[in-house]
């Protein structure tokens, strides 16, 4: 009799079967759960550039160029002008407060000079004629008085005894009314004459003033006429270096025309043309530096001009301390102008990734060979550093060099 044989349901097969089933399964679900979808792209580690995320001194501060001046120039300006009849000191020479540039020539003006010179010396002369007649009108004044005076003297005493004695009936009425009608006349002259010297006096006072002050004024206007002719001859202010256009015998210059200028040596400042943008924040006192000659000289901000031309301002700097040795005026400087007080911060370098990412992300280090896209918070920046506000943390490196040629990629592996 056969024996039915039962059919086995987990065959070596099936069991087979439904594993691969499972693990692919598994497989698909871990891909969907787990694994990383982000978009990668592998890129050569030696071809970029990693920097540090640290804590340091941040100092905002911008970069411009200065152009190293005299602290000091006098510039010469024709006060009158004429024809050149000598040339003395040439463009370059070293002079001395006094020295003669140049001498003009103007004829015209020199005769009208000495014409006003003769017409004012007439004038003075009249008045001190005047003044004269004033003063010898006042002592007559007073010798006439004087003379009052001295007869009242004589007449006073007279005329007392003779009244005593034509009381008496001693002497006659007639000699006794002489004597009182020229006693009686010569105080009422006194009084007259008393009278005219007064009000003359006042009005030779008041005239005299006038007069004074008249003269006082033609003086110094004659003092005046003969500086006129000094200015045909250019002279140097102070002790400095000449520095002037071509300047030839024979040449026409005109009133106003600047003939050139002279230089305080030893003594120097920086003009410095900044962008409009900053004027809010740039102040007189705030400090720059510059290397010359591989070392750093300190400069400050003393003056800075009211009038934006071209979209920009200017400033003069002033060296703090030592002075470079050997600079030149027109010689060019490379600053950095410092904007606030320095502070401590967390600083990420400067590199070309801002261009691409404005600031908002970066790729920072996941590992020895993996980077990873992560969004930050950049503030304030200088040449060298950004200030970090977020997103980074001390000891993060981050790739600094450009992002121009990672796509859209979120992930970089580093070969």
């Amino acid at each position: 009799m056969d024996k039915q044989i039962k059919k086995k349901i987990w065959t070596v097969k099936r069991i087979a079967t439904y594993s691969g089933i499972a693990l692919f399964v598994i497989f698909i679900g871990y891909q969907f759960i787990f694994a990383d979808r982000r978009s990668k792209l592998k890129i050569e580690k030696d071809k970029i550039t990693i920097s540090d995320v640290k804590r340091g001194v941040f100092q905002e501060f911008i970069p411009q160029t200065g152009v190293i001046e005299p602290a000091r120039t006098v510039y010469l300006d024709a006060v009158e002008g004429g024809t050149i009849k000598r040339v003395v000191a040439e463009s370059g020479s070293m002079l001395k407060a006094g020295d003669v540039i140049l001498e003009l020539s103007n004829l015209n003006r020199e005769i009208t000079v000495l014409t006003q010179e003769a017409n004012l010396n007439e004038s003075i002369n009249r008045v001190r004629e005047t003044r004269l007649q004033l003063n010898q009108n006042d002592l007559q004044q007073r010798q006439t008085l004087a003379l009052i005076e001295s007869q009242l003297q004589i007449l006073g005493p007279q005329y007392l005894r003779q009244k005593q004695l034509f009381e008496k009936k001693l002497i006659s009425k007639q000699e006794f009314e002489k004597t009182e009608a020229d006693y009686k006349y010569n105080l009422q002259n006194k009084k007259i004459t008393y009278e005219v010297y007064r009000i003359d006096s006042l009005d030779r006072k008041r005239q005299m003033a006038q007069m004074n002050f008249s003269e006082m004024k033609m003086t110094q206007s004659l003092d005046g006429m003969g500086k006129i002719l000094d200015n045909l001859v250019i002279r140097a202010p102070l002790d400095g270096q000449l520095s002037r256009p071509q300047l030839d015998a024979g040449q026409n210059v005109n009133p106003g025309q600047r003939l050139g200028q002279v230089d305080v040596v030893g003594s120097y400042k920086v003009k410095v043309p900044i962008d409009e943008l900053y004027l809010p924040r740039i102040t007189t006192g705030l400090h720059a530096t510059t290397t010359f000659n591989n070392k750093d000289y300190a400069l400050q901000i003393m003056y800075i001009y009211p009038t934006i031309i071209n979209g920009r301002f200017d400033v003069d700097m002033d060296f703090v301390g030592d002075v470079p040795p050997g600079i030149r005026r027109g010689q060019s400087l490379r600053l950095r102008i410092e904007l606030g007080q320095s502070s401590e911060e967390l600083l990420l370098p400067v590199g070309g990734f801002y261009k691409d990412t404005g600031g908002n992300w970066v790729f920072v280090l996941d590992g020895e060979n993996k980077a990873v896209r992560r969004d930050v918070k950049l503030g304030r920046k200088n040449t060298e550093n950004f200030e970090v506000l977020e997103g980074l943390k001390p000891g993060d490196k981050v790739i600094t060099s450009s992002y121009e040629n990672f796509g859209n990629n979120e992930v970089l592996m580093l070969n």
